[in-house]
């Protein structure tokens, strides 16, 4: 079992997520929760290249302080929406531990988490998504709210992850009991 945290960078974790203080609040008590269990964190990090507001080498590319990793934690780092894709070494390193589950959380719902569940699906790790511990922003066809709903509560427990409560995952985090 690992917690996987997706894209909490500054530049895009911020108020303007739905549901954000719910959403802050629970995945820091995820992370909190892995570090006491020895639950292994693993972060990703988006990159948008030179000028940008995810530029790699900007405040903005750094994890949101209440999340900040620990000296030790692996950092993945992508320019692509899916944390699973080869240019990330996620896949082998994941394999090459004989890790199978994994706590998916972060942002934003309708892209990087969207792309890295069905990516992690299509790899065959069994993907937990602890409900509102990931969001996203208005776009130009869902408001903040219902993108989040189609995601959680229609699309991806139907085939690709197990929609799990916070307290669920907690209990995961805690004994390594898979069937929540």
């Amino acid at each position: 079992m690992i917690l996987l945290v997706v894209d909490t960078q500054k530049g895009c974790f911020d108020e303007r997520l739905y549901s954000f203080e719910t959403v802050r609040k629970n995945i820091k008590q995820l992370i909190a929760t892995a570090r006491e269990n020895n639950v292994e964190v693993v972060y990703v990090q988006h990159d948008d290249g030179p000028g940008t507001d995810l530029d790699r080498s900007s405040d903005n590319y750094e994890i949101y302080e209440e999340f900040a990793p620990r000296e030790g934690e692996r950092r993945f780092e992508k320019n692509v929406n899916s944390a699973f894709h080869p240019m990330t070494g996620l896949t082998e390193y994941l394999r090459s531990n004989g890790e199978k589950d994994i706590i998916a959380i972060g942002v934003s719902t309708d892209y990087c988490m969207d792309a890295t569940i069905k990516s992690g699906f299509e790899k065959g790790f069994n993907i937990f998504v602890p409900s509102y511990t990931n969001s996203t922003y208005d776009n130009p066809y869902f408001d903040k709210e219902t993108a989040y709903k189609y995601y959680n509560e229609f699309m991806w427990g139907t085939r690709y992850a197990k929609i799990i409560s916070v307290e669920q995952a907690l209990r995961l985090l805690k004994s390594e009991d898979i069937d929540p």
